[in-house]
């Protein structure tokens, strides 16, 4: 019968594509995985992998094992999560996925707090996209997410934890820096530069630019908020970029003007999620709290209870 340790190699070597990488990755030496992989397949009867100059390919039946490999690790660590939570709290080890867009700017205040709170609690945070990071927690590769709403899977349990607004800004010698406080209509016929697809921000923005008669710049799609910075304060064109990041990364009105655009409600919403059947559901709620009563309140308006 395959151990854990088999199906953990399986995995590492799936993922990385590379033996000496998966070795890495798994921390042993090349020659112990080699050799306890070599054992798997003889115990299963059959090749996982096809081992080429570019590197190592799954072979068709591996894929499949690789899946049901995962799954069986997850709920191994889940029943092992949840022994240590029960005896120390909120303990072992907790994978939380965010994306690019939140986590740098977020985490910093949040970790801190967690280490005071659950000295016990080792920490693994994954960037992705939001499909990316919420298809990985259905799959049993992370434990929660935080993220931009909407969540499209039915299999995870959404906790909503506040909303940040959303400001538009544009290069200091940009026509719109005259004001600080602009109305819809000034965003009419506007060239508006965004993430690239895949970012909720970026079909949130596509939306914006359709109702105010904007012209979103396909051709100029940033792959992080740093990257679209720097091509707004060229005077490529305006965007729109979530409060934390501007508190985080914006000082000054000579890198990039910030504007208030007088709309209603211009703002993402964001929550926590993690799977419906998760041991960890209570700490869940926990660790959402905690988030609430730290950030909220300074950075963002808290949705009513």
């Amino acid at each position: 019968m395959p151990t854990l340790k088999q199906l953990t190699y399986l995995v590492a070597i799936a993922d990385e594509q590379h033996f000496g990488r998966a070795a890495d990755r798994v921390n042993v030496a090349q020659p112990t995985l080699s050799a306890q992989f070599a054992e798997l397949e003889r115990k299963l009867g059959t090749r996982l992998v096809e081992r080429g100059r570019s590197g190592v390919s799954v072979t068709p039946l591996g894929r499949e094992l690789v899946e049901r490999a995962r799954t069986v690790l997850s709920h191994v660590q889940e029943i092992i999560d949840l022994a240590a939570s029960e005896k120390h709290g909120f303990a072992g080890k907790l994978k939380l996925g965010v994306p690019p867009t939140l986590g740098p700017y977020l985490l910093p205040y949040v970790v801190p707090e967690l280490h005071k709170r659950y000295p016990r609690l080792k920490l693994h945070v994954k960037e992705g996209t939001p499909r990316d990071i919420q298809n990985a927690v259905v799959a049993g590769d992370l434990d929660i997410v935080l993220t931009p709403l909407p969540v499209e899977h039915r299999a995870l349990e959404v906790h909503s934890l506040f909303k940040e607004p959303l400001r538009v800004v544009c290069a200091p010698d940009h026509p719109l820096a005259k004001h600080d406080r602009i109305s819809p209509k000034d965003l009419k016929g506007q060239k508006v530069l965004t993430l690239a697809s895949g970012f909720h921000l970026h079909s949130q923005v596509r939306g914006l630019c359709d109702s105010y008669g904007a012209e979103l710049l396909y051709d100029y799609e940033g792959t992080s908020l740093d990257t679209l910075r720097h091509m707004v304060g060229m005077g490529v064109g305006i965007s729109f970029f979530p409060e934390l990041y501007i508190l985080s990364e914006i000082h000054s009105d000579k890198e990039l003007k910030v504007l208030h655009l007088d709309t209603a409600d211009l703002s993402r919403e964001i929550c926590m999620a993690w799977r419906s059947r998760s041991t960890i559901a209570k700490q869940s709620l926990e660790m959402a709290a905690l988030i609430q009563d730290a950030f909220a309140a300074r950075y963002a308006t808290p949705l009513s209870a």
